[in-house]
């Protein structure tokens, strides 16, 4: 059974920094493309981020909304994706999960993370 734990989230002012951690369980995590999402209140969860495998370069892609201020990356010795947030800003607002690449099918969502930029 896949489990995903989504870390880092918190308070912080516009133009701040945070740096989300996921750690997953009972998957072959090297195996897999990995992404991250976002769901602010009363709207979709959107994609924000993937990270593909080694085996496919590892390339990245993001949504325009972000690019340039978050990066994405990934420790396949410790099954963690990360996502490094820069340059916050309020619309950034959100509850953050991590989860497959949607390409792929997702698996069950973990609890995610709450990130919170007050201007």
């Amino acid at each position: 059974q896949v489990q995903l734990v989504e870390s880092g989230g918190g308070l912080v002012q516009a133009g701040g920094s945070l740096r989300l951690s996921c750690a997953a369980s009972g998957v072959i995590f090297s195996l897999n493309a990995m992404a991250w999402y976002r769901q602010a209140p009363g709207k979709q969860r959107e994609l924000v981020a993937v990270i593909r495998t080694e085996a496919r370069g590892g390339t990245t892609n993001y949504a325009d909304s972000v690019k340039g201020r978050f990066t994405i990356s990934r420790d396949n010795a410790k099954n963690t994706v990360y996502l490094q947030m820069n340059s916050l800003k309020p619309e950034d607002t959100a509850v953050y999960y991590c989860n497959r690449d949607r390409g792929y099918g997702t698996w069950a969502w973990g609890q995610g993370t709450q990130v919170t930029v007050s201007s």
